[in-house]
């Protein structure tokens, strides 16, 4: 099972504290709009300095997480 929290972060500073992919600016919630509006994981991924499959994988996990409300992303 894909272990979304090594790819995911919220810090309050970065995006409005909204989840982003470690290391980077770049939000789950802009990852997932894209996919909702027909891109590719390839597309992304071609367009995105950076972001990788794992990456892709880290966003759908995290969604699904979201959902159950299991899981919640903390500040580090």
């Amino acid at each position: 099972m894909m272990n979304w929290q090594d790819y995911i972060e919220v810090k309050p500073e970065v995006a409005l504290g909204k989840p982003v992919f470690k290391d980077t600016r770049l939000t789950v919630e802009f990852v997932l709009e894209r996919m909702g509006d027909g891109a590719t994981a390839e597309d992304l991924i071609d367009n995105y300095v950076g972001l990788t499959p794992e990456h892709i994988r880290a966003a759908t996990a995290y969604a699904a997480a979201v959902l159950r409300r299991d899981e919640l992303v903390y500040s580090t």
